[in-house]
C-alpha cells in the first residue's frame, strides 16, 4: 500500500512547480518575475523590513534584499525610515509599484478563474483547509524539535 502522505507531499511539490511556472508567465506580462511579484505583494498592505518580508515569504533575507534593491531601482518600491529600528528601513510600494501589482493581480485572477472554472468551490475550500492543517502540524512538529534543522 502506498504511503498516502508521501504521495500528497509529492503532489504538493508538483503543484508548486507548475503554479510557480504559471506565476512567472503571469508576472512576465508586466515585465516582472514571480519573485518580484511576491515581494510587491507581501509589502502591499504594510511596509516591512527586508527581514520581516523574508520571514513571511519563508526565504533567505539575502535573496529578498537583492529583489528589494531591484524593485527600488525601478521605482516599484522605496525604502522608508523605520521608527522602530533606524538600521532596518521599511520597504513600501511606490504608486508605480502599486499599479504594476494591481495589473499582475488582475491577470492572476483571470487565470485562476479559468483554472478553477470546473472545480466546485467547496472542493477548493476543503483542499485549502487540509493544506492549512498540514502546515500547522509541520510547524508544530518542527517546533517540538522532532525534525532536525537542515
Amino acid at each position: 500500500m502506498p504511503d498516502e502522505m508521501a504521495l500528497l507531499v509529492a503532489d504538493v511539490f508538483e503543484a508548486a512547480g507548475v503554479l510557480r511556472k504559471s506565476g512567472e508567465a503571469i508576472a512576465a506580462t508586466e515585465g516582472q518575475t514571480q519573485a518580484r511579484w511576491q515581494l510587491l505583494s507581501v509589502v502591499s498592505e504594510d511596509p516591512l523590513t527586508v527581514a520581516q518580508a523574508a520571514r513571511r515569504l519563508g526565504i533567505a533575507r539575502q535573496g529578498v534584499q537583492r529583489v528589494a534593491n531591484d524593485l527600488t531601482r525601478e521605482d516599484l518600491a522605496a525604502f522608508r525610515p523605520n521608527p522602530d529600528h533606524r538600521g532596518s528601513p521599511l520597504l513600501a510600494l511606490t504608486p508605480h509599484g502599486r499599479r504594476v501589482l494591481d495589473k499582475i493581480t488582475r491577470r492572476a485572477t483571470e487565470v485562476h478563474r479559468t483554472l478553477a472554472a470546473d472545480i466546485p468551490v467547496d472542493e477548493i475550500t476543503r483542499a485549502r483547509a487540509l493544506l492549512h492543517r498540514l502546515v500547522e502540524r509541520v510547524n508544530r512538529h518542527e517546533g517540538d524539535g522532532q525534525i532536525p534543522p537542515g
